[in-house]
């Protein structure tokens, strides 16, 4: 079992940056691939990136490549997501999940979740 934190979110205008970060608690976080999932207002939610266990493979959604950087300090049981170059279509609620195997963009996938933090980024 691991719960998970999220952090870091708030309000933005376009063009800025925010870094949110998960904390893992329970379990060895070294053992978990992680993702970043998002859902705006009466949307489904959707993959964002993920990490390996390793930290060495990333996967990114199209939407988002190039802007957002993924990382982890197992160290600190923490992952991060830094988000630059924020649009108005980044708005939404962004959650932490965690898997053991592989980095995944599908949700089913995913054992653990956070309960989201809010990013809202103004025009």
């Amino acid at each position: 079992q691991v719960q998970l934190v999220e952090s870091g979110g708030g309000l933005v205008q376009a063009g800025g940056s925010l870094r949110l970060s998960c904390a893992a608690s329970g379990r060895t976080f070294s053992s978990y691939a992680v993702g970043w999932f998002r859902q705006a207002p009466g949307k489904e939610r959707d993959f964002v990136a993920a990490i390996s266990r390793s930290g060495g493979s990333f996967y990114y959604a199209d939407s988002v490549k190039g802007r957002f950087t993924f990382s982890r300090d197992d160290a600190k049981n923490t992952v991060y997501l830094q988000m630059n170059s924020l649009k108005p279509e980044d708005t939404a609620v962004y959650y932490c999940a965690a898997r053991r195997g592989l980095g995944s963009p599908l949700i089913y996938e995913y054992n653990y979740w956070g309960r989201g933090t809010q990013v809202t980024v103004s025009s």
